[in-house]
Formats: structure tokens, sequence, C-alpha cells
């Protein structure tokens, strides 16, 4: 297999292992997190908003089972 080959076969993995060193080093992960978790309660926030009967049914239901 020569280097064409190899580049053409692995180039997704290579450039995500790049991609990744980059954001370690930079300690861009952190940042990266942090909008995961806004994100994710933006989310949640939304939904118990949108369904707070269903929610509390939910929610009542799984402390009774405690």
């Amino acid at each position: 297999m020569n280097w064409k080959e190899f580049w053409n076969q692995y180039k997704g993995a290579i450039i995500g292992v790049i991609i990744a060193i980059l954001i370690l080093v930079t300690r861009l992960h952190d940042l990266i997190l942090a909008i995961v978790v806004l994100v994710l309660g933006a989310f949640i926030g939304n939904y118990v908003q949108q369904n707070k009967e269903d929610v509390k049914a939910k929610l009542k239901k799984f402390i009774d089972k405690m």
C-alpha cells in the first residue's frame, strides 16, 4: 500500500486526530464542553416548559419508585 492509497483510505481519521490534538493543545475542549452544557440546558428547559404536565407526572412516578 503506497501513501496515496493510505491517505484515501484513512484521511477522515487522520484529519479527525489532527483536529482533536489541536483542540486538546489549545484547551478549546473546555469551551466546547461549556457550550454543549449550555445548549443541553436550553433544550431541557424548553422541553420542560412545553411539556409541564407530562414532566410532572414522570417525576412523580420516578420519585414514587424510589
